[in-house]
């Protein structure tokens, strides 16, 4: 059952690496064109640094990091306790988010950053980044109100 979840990464990563490769083949480094008036834009960047462009240039100590994440996503993905449904969906969404970038940072040595929220004040990221995001926030989610392995031992 647990290699249904393989299919999300699979997916995000296919959606990062679909949409960056769009980018960087029709827009100019730094081009923006508005997607949503006022609220979302495409805005082409080149990130060799980590989240808000920090340690740039760092790409041993990224590699590193990723494939620790990705050792530490897979083992709670296949670790034999039962978990929710929520928390391997978290998983799953963090470690496709996780690879989308590895790719990036091995083939390109930078990753592609492109989307813009327009209404706030906020760095442009992708939809890897969105995906670990999200992820973290469901595994949150699932640790705070349904994870039941505390009373178990109780």
């Amino acid at each position: 059952m647990q290699f249904l979840y393989l299919i999300i990464p699979i997916i995000v990563v296919c959606l990062d690496q679909g949409l960056k490769f769009f980018i960087a083949n029709n827009y100019a480094l730094g081009e923006v064109h508005q997607i949503i008036p006022g609220i979302l834009s495409f805005n082409y960047l080149q990130n060799e640094g980590a989240a808000w462009n920090i340690l740039p240039g760092q790409m041993w100590l990224f590699y590193i990091i990723s494939v620790v994440a990705i050792l530490v996503c897979l083992y709670y993905l296949f670790r034999h306790q039962k978990q929710g449904k929520l928390f391997d969906v978290g998983i799953s969404m963090v470690l496709g988010g996780i690879l989308g970038n590895l790719i990036d940072r091995i083939h390109l040595k930078y990753v592609i950053d492109m989307i813009q929220v327009d209404f706030i004040h906020f760095n442009i990221f992708n939809v890897a980044d969105s995906a670990i995001t999200i992820g973290i926030i469901l595994v949150f989610i699932y640790l705070i109100f349904f994870d039941e392995s505390d009373e178990e031992h109780d």
